[in-house]
């Protein structure tokens, strides 16, 4: 990997870790506490594009923490641009850090911004609606009184009730006509998902991924575009790791070689 300047991680003093993605393609400096990237944000944006396009693209990273999803993207399509959008300034100041570490400074934006603020005061910060022709979310997963407090991870992992319906609100408000969202997501709340994208998406797909052979899913991709009306589709799925607790080959190839993950096939 080339060598960048290290980021500046002094908004969190000595908390932190410096993780690689993407078998060392990236390095992303994290807090240890509060919201850390891991596979989620891998998947999420394995998902988000296929090989096959090379045109040039405005992508949206709604709630990127430190930005992992959005610099998986970034190594993997030399024509892609990327806006991330935190509500937390210190995630803020480690998305920007890491961007510019792994070389992505010219294509990597990030704006500090909470997604259910009006529209006026969105667009002063820098976002305009309709400009993404791709959209990846990953929104808290817990509702408030799930994760304890002084935890550090409230901002990151939890949720008001109706939350979700202002993400997907916000999300319809910047995607492009016919912009593809991707969006990872617990399979409980998948009632409440498909209800408030399915308002403003159509063609959804739903892709679950199983911890292993046999068991529940644990998370799920869902993945619509603007504009359409498609029926809901239910795929098949990846499984993650074999009985032994190694990742299975189709897993492995996304988390370590970059490979996409063909969602809606």
């Amino acid at each position: 990997m080339p060598e960048h300047p290290e980021p500046d991680t002094a908004p969190f003093g000595d908390e932190t870790t410096r993780d690689a993605f993407l078998g060392g393609l990236i390095e992303a400096v994290q807090p240890v506490s509060g919201h850390r990237s891991g596979t989620d944000a891998v998947f999420l944006a394995a998902a988000a594009l296929d090989e096959q396009e090379r045109g040039p693209l405005r992508l949206l990273d709604a709630g990127a923490g430190s930005g992992v999803a959005g610099l998986c993207l970034l190594a993997r399509f030399p024509n892609l641009s990327v806006t991330a959008v935190e509500r937390n300034s210190d995630a803020c100041a480690l998305a920007r850090a890491n961007g510019a570490e792994n070389g992505f400074s010219a294509r990597y934006e990030v704006i500090e911004a909470d997604l259910t603020a009006p529209g006026k005061t969105l667009a002063e910060a820098g976002l305009k609606q309709g400009s993404y022709q791709r959209l990846i979310a990953n929104p808290p997963f817990y509702l408030q009184g799930a994760v304890r407090p002084g935890q550090g991870r409230e901002d990151a992992h939890v949720m008001a009730p109706g939350g979700l319906e202002d993400w997907a609100r916000f999300l319809a408000a910047m995607a492009a006509p016919e912009a593809i969202l991707t969006m990872i997501h617990r399979p409980d709340a998948l009632a409440e998902l498909v209800g408030v994208l399915g308002r403003r998406f159509g063609d959804l797909t739903l892709y679950p991924l199983f911890p292993k052979q046999g068991a529940p899913a644990s998370r799920v991709l869902i993945q619509g575009r603007k504009g359409r009306r498609g029926p809901l589709r239910l795929r098949q799925g990846l499984v993650l790791h074999e009985a032994d607790g190694r990742y299975t080959e189709q897993a492995e190839a996304v988390l370590r070689h970059g490979e996409a993950l063909p969602v809606a096939g």
